[in-house]
């Protein structure tokens, strides 16, 4: 016999038709067994059989939440071979057995320990087993169930998001759309209405509503104001059951903002304005402010002002300043107190951007007058024209008056004016100008060669108020007269061949003129007087040639010839020049190339060729050299010798840059010894030093004939270093060393005045008569010094 294990389910139906109830008694087994199920019904008498079918048992159900003390019961299991003693033993494993799932391993009794949530776990999956107890082998196969838990409304809505921000248009109609809020529960929608969420307004009415369903806010008042009220807060309630009462609920809140449209338009704040300028503000300048405000923000509330009327020369000029926009009224002419001193504009202030919904709350602009006063300023001086420009010839007398300025004072109280000229625009003072009525008159003689333009600075000032001044600049141009003469164009290197034949040209000129006529240059070339060698052509163009008359020329009997061209201009007065041609005569070859222009052949005799002229030139100079060199060293010789003695001639150096020592150490350093080291004389005093009787004299070791002058110079300088009788520190020893046996022997020039024999100069009267004089100086001066 197979056993089952089950879990029994005492059911109670209540059956309409029948006259008492029917008990059904189900229990499950495993998928492979099939129970019969009996079913006892006294129906008049008579047994009723109903035939027999399988039952899948699989599930428990639980209740969350459970508050009571005790475990809360979930079911029982049941073995058929269970005898009630005790030797079966029931086993449970799977999800939360033996922590949140326990079971009585003697009946069976499943408990839940602690209180389940359904929103953590919505159903656990379990295992049940009955084993032997003293054996521990299983009477029953492994049976599977599912604990269901059971939804109770414990969890309010919540809302996504904690505050909601969202605008609407002002002005807008009745069931606008604003924003749609969205509340979720984590009960099971599934099972009854704990998850069904409904949706109220606690907060904003009668401005905004939502739907219960699904939480969209709307408008619900129409023509809401920005400019009355902007910002609201809205309340949103989302509550579940359906609403019911005993639901749960939450809350959020809905910020929202009227966004602006164009429904105002601007308005000034006054209809008039006045507003006071002086004459004198300059072009551009800011006259003064306007503003026309708007309700609106944004570009709903950006203006455009213009001016529609009273202004009708154009004098000022309107504009909008973007970050404020005001009105900026700007000067676009310049203002005259004695021509106008009052202008009335009527300045318009409109909407840029107007929308077509609110045209019936316009129109979307407004008007007002502005008046404008200019007051009246002490101005300068204004003269007639900006600028002068007069014009006079060259030729005029001083003193002649070439133009007049005129200027007046505008105010209306006129000053008188008085000019003068800026003298940094007139450095020369050419001109001067009369300060009462500004007549402008030459004060040197004008020269258009040397300047054809002057731009004179003339200054007119009110005498009353000298501080007011004003400039204006005067142009003068000087017209050309006829009063320079043409010459030649350049200077002309002219050549004419030996072998030239009559009528040859060897050379065309031209002219120019620093004058400027009106009919442009014109130009007329002749000879001063009839020359039989040269002729001038005269090319009608401002040119001419000059021509040979006569065939041959002899450089040997004339080498340059002298031609005299005059040369006149057209303009009245006639001006005329003679310039002068000099023409070479040149040995030229057979095509009229020239070879030579030399005259060497007048200053040489014959048969002298230019070698020979080159070789006696150089002779000459390197006599010149001989007897400056002589007279050099004759006065090298006629000097006083820097020692006393003539027996003296050792190398004496005097220093005169020595800074230290006082007067007794501008005695010369006698470095004689130099030259003969073995001649030291150790004992012999220093003359640039006070001997002291305290000290002893140095006594210095004796240096070999052959000792380098190197080393000694450096022994001696260890012995100065270490002498205490050394001159001071900022003395200077100097030594100079020629050497010894040198074979040039001695180059200096000091003993040269000891050798009687090299200053003979007698020998000069021998080179000719050119050398007398050098004789006569320097051989008289010797035997002038030997007597």
């Amino acid at each position: 016999m197979t056993s089952h294990l089950f879990l029994a389910f005492l059911v109670w139906i209540s059956k309409p038709n029948h006259s008492h109830s029917e008990i059904y008694f189900e229990r499950t087994a495993d998928a492979q067994s099939i129970e019969k199920l009996h079913h006892f019904s006294v129906n008049n008498g008579k047994l009723l059989n109903r035939q027999k079918r399988g039952w899948m048992w699989n599930q428990f159900f639980l209740l969350e939440e459970y508050t009571g003390l005790d475990y809360q019961y979930v079911g029982k299991l049941h073995s058929d071979l269970d005898k009630g003693d005790e030797s079966l033993k029931y086993i449970l494993s799977g999800d939360g057995a033996g922590t949140l799932f326990v079971i009585d391993e003697k009946t069976g009794d499943i408990h839940a320990t602690r209180r389940i949530d359904r929103e953590e776990k919505a159903f656990y999956t379990l295992r049940a087993q009955a084993v032997n107890r003293r054996t521990g082998r299983p009477v029953e196969p492994e049976s599977e169930f599912v604990i269901k838990i059971h939804d109770i409304n414990d969890n309010e809505p919540t809302f996504l998001e904690e505050v909601y921000t969202a605008s609407v248009p002002e002005m807008s109609d009745v069931g606008t759309y604003v924003v749609q809020v969205t509340a979720a529960d984590a009960d099971d929608p599934s099972y009854g209405n704990s998850a069904k969420v409904i949706y109220s307004i606690l907060q904003g009415q009668p401005y905004f509503s939502v739907e219960p369903e699904t939480g969209i806010i709307r408008t619900a008042l129409p023509n809401m104001n920005r400019e009355n009220r902007e910002h609201y807060q809205v309340v949103i309630q989302a509550k579940d059951m359906g609403g019911q009462m005993g639901g749960l609920s939450g809350t959020t809140t809905v910020n929202i903002t009227l966004s602006d449209v164009n429904d105002n338009p601007p308005r000034f704040s006054q209809n008039s304005y006045h507003i006071s300028v002086p004459e004198t503000a300059t072009v551009g300048s800011t006259v003064g402010r306007i503003k026309a405000t708007d309700a609106d923000i944004g570009k709903n509330a950006e203006v455009e002002y213009r001016i529609l009327d009273g202004d009708e020369t154009a004098v000022f000029n309107i504009f909008t300043e973007k970050s404020t926009q005001d009105g900026v009224i700007t000067v676009r002419k310049r203002l005259d107190y004695e021509s106008k001193r009052l202008y009335t504009l009527k300045v318009e202030a409109m909407n840029t951007h107007v929308d077509p919904h609110f045209y019936y709350l316009g129109p979307f602009k407004d008007t007002c007058t502005v008046k404008i006063s200019v007051e009246d300023v002490d101005e300068p001086p204004v003269f007639s024209r900006p600028s002068y420009m007069f014009k006079v010839h060259e030729d005029i007398e001083l003193g002649t008056i070439i133009g007049t300025v005129m200027a007046r004072d505008p105010d209306a109280i006129s000053s008188p004016v008085r000019f003068s000229l800026d003298r940094h625009t007139d450095l020369d003072r050419i001109f001067h100008i009369y300060s009462g009525n500004g007549s402008i008159y030459t004060a040197k003689p004008l020269d258009r060669e040397i300047s054809q333009w002057h731009n004179l600075t003339v200054i007119a000032t009110e005498i009353n108020n000298p501080k007011q001044a004003t400039r204006a600049t005067v142009f003068i141009l000087i017209l050309d007269i006829n009063d320079n003469a043409p010459e030649f164009a350049m200077f002309y290197d002219t050549f004419v061949c030996e072998n030239a034949r009559a009528g040859q040209l060897i050379q065309t000129i031209s002219a120019v003129d620093k004058d400027e006529p009106p009919g442009g240059q014109k130009f007329f070339f002749s000879l001063a007087s009839v020359n039989p060698n040269f002729t001038v052509q005269d090319n009608e163009d401002n040119t001419a040639r000059i021509l040979t008359r006569r065939n041959g020329f002899n450089r040997h009997e004339i080498n340059t010839y002298l031609l005299p061209v005059v040369i006149s201009d057209n303009d009245y007065p006639i001006q005329s020049s003679t310039g002068t041609l000099t023409i070479k005569v040149c040995t030229c070859d057979s095509q009229g190339n020239m070879q030579s222009c030399n005259a060497e052949a007048l200053l040489l005799p014959a048969g002298l060729s230019t070698g020979a002229l080159i070789a006696i030139l150089l002779c000459i100079i390197i006599l010149l050299l001989i007897v400056v060199l002589f007279a050099a060293l004759k006065r090298q010789r006629k000097k006083e010798p820097l020692v006393l003695s003539k027996e003296d001639i050792r190398d004496n150096i005097v220093s005169y840059n020595d800074e230290g020592g006082g007067e007794e150490d501008t005695q010369a350093f006698d470095i004689g010894t130099l030259r003969n080291p073995g001649s030291i004389d150790d004992k012999k005093q220093r003359r640039d030093i006070i001997p002291e009787s305290l000290l002893l004299p140095r006594r210095t070791a004796a240096v070999p004939d052959n000792t380098d002058v190197r080393d000694f110079i450096n022994q001696r300088l260890k012995e100065h270093d270490s002498d205490p009788t050394a001159p001071p520190y900022d003395s200077l020893a100097t030594y100079a060393y020629e050497g010894n046996d040198s074979i040039a022997e001695s180059l200096s020039s000091l003993d040269s005045s000891t050798t009687d024999g090299d200053q003979n100069y007698d020998y000069l009267k021998e080179w000719g008569p050119r050398f007398n004089k050098l004789a006569e100086m320097y051989g008289s001066g010797e035997s002038d010094k030997d007597s």
